[in-house]
């Protein structure tokens, strides 16, 4: 997802002249401070931030601000009342849930089960997913009942431990929502050890290639699919507005669709 929206930044960057240097703060939020303090030091023109931790990177945020430095987020806002962001770019997340909710209704046999998910909830995107989905299956299929909701920090190893955890004490379990495709992964792995592939239906968020593998083999049954090379170039596009003296919108989202097996070649 990151390489992607990175090449979505590069690409459009070139076209104004533009450099752009990437760094990965590995979720580490300390590290993610001192490469902020990094920038600020090289005297850059602007900051894009994906922030690991919404509510910690204020003060990187406040940093940024006293030193005159424009900061611009991508695909996960900040969530602390400190400092000031010119602009959020991402996906439309309570959209992209909307549509992981109405796949889970359409696999669901009958419109009736038991569903989990498999959560992120300290993540400004991943709430938003989540609301979205919760209200897409309220709407598409009031029958079906999320069990339960479990915090699987976006990890595979963990959303696997964790969807074994599930499988043990939800014995009627039919779906599972993964809230991105490490998450998604994770639990259908889980799912076919136990023996029940094809007995509980898995939806995840990105279509990343792995994920697409599983879902032409029937390990998945669909993804909300965002486009992070779009995000990457409309943050680019911001940055140029904003240097041209204009104001961009404070949020400027980017539409999700859906990934099925009859959309694999």
């Amino acid at each position: 997802f990151y390489q992607d929206m990175e090449r979505g930044m590069k690409d459009e960057g070139a076209k104004y002249g533009y450099t752009v240097t990437v760094v990965d703060a590995a979720r580490d939020s300390a590290k993610q401070q001192s490469q902020v303090e990094d920038f600020i030091s090289q005297k850059v023109s602007a900051i894009v931030l994906t922030p690991y931790d919404s509510l910690a990177i204020g003060s990187a945020i406040v940093e940024a601000n006293k030193a005159g430095i424009p900061v611009f987020t991508a695909d996960i806002a900040n969530a602390s009342k400190d400092g000031k962001v010119v602009s959020h770019i991402a996906s439309d997340n309570v959209q992209g849930g909307a549509q992981a909710g109405m796949l889970m209704c359409k696999a669901m046999p009958g419109g009736v089960g038991q569903i989990a998910i498999i959560d992120e909830p300290d993540v400004t995107s991943v709430q938003d997913r989540v609301k979205g989905f919760k209200q897409s299956v309220k709407t598409n299929c009031p029958n079906v009942t999320i069990v339960i909701d479990v915090d699987g920090r976006g990890e595979r190893a963990k959303a696997s431990s964790v969807m074994d955890d599930i499988l043990q004490s939800h014995k009627n379990l039919k779906g599972v929502f993964g809230i991105n495709d490490d998450s998604a992964l994770g639990a259908a792995k889980s799912i076919q050890a136990a023996g029940l592939q094809g007995k509980i239906v898995v939806v995840g968020y990105d279509a990343q290639p792995e994920a697409r593998t599983a879902i032409a083999k029937g390990g998945m049954y669909g993804d909300a699919i965002q486009h992070p090379d779009q995000i990457g170039a409309k943050t680019i596009d911001a940055i140029h507005d904003y240097f041209d003296g204009k104001t961009p919108p404070a949020k400027i989202s980017v539409a999700v669709g859906t990934f099925t097996k009859a959309d694999v070649k």
